[in-house]
């Protein structure tokens, strides 16, 4: 035992670890705090996808927020949808893609790699349930108070 003692042990001095400071957070855009927005709502069951649904959502007053696609298909549907949100005075945001809101509604599947595939277009999609209230939700609300 008295030579165990002896030889010398290997011993690794930890060298300090220094933490990077924390980038400043990036401001968010509209767009990706809609996108965050509609997740959320997807998650909670708060989302009423296509025209039918969205129809009776907002005529029932049961949303609270509504999202229409620029191109869709039918000029009439657009009419119809921004009619309905200013009657029952439901703010109304638009999206240049209905494919883009397609893929914010869940209306995809996703690969291996978690890379939208096979993504349906969607002219229009209401929120009745934010779901969890976060800095998304604020910027979003945030820029109807500012009549944007």
């Amino acid at each position: 035992m008295a030579e165990e003692e002896a030889a010398p042990m290997d011993t690794e001095v930890e060298a300090p670890v220094v933490e990077a400071a924390p980038a400043a957070p990036v401001p968010m855009t509209k767009e990706e705090a809609l996108k965050t927005v509609l997740k959320n709502a997807l998650v909670h069951d708060g989302l009423a996808r296509g025209l039918h649904e969205a129809a009776k959502a907002l005529d029932k007053r049961q949303a609270h927020l509504c999202v229409l696609a620029k191109d869709c298909d039918e000029p009439q549907y657009g009419k119809l949808v921004e009619a309905l949100c200013a009657e029952h005075e439901i703010n109304l945001m638009k999206v240049d893609s209905k494919l883009t809101l397609g893929e914010w509604a869940g209306l995809c599947k996703l690969d291996a790699e978690g890379t939208p595939r096979k993504i349906v277009g969607c002219s229009c999609v209401v929120i009745k349930d934010y779901g969890i209230e976060g800095e998304a939700l604020d910027l979003v609300l945030d820029s109807f108070k500012a009549g944007n």
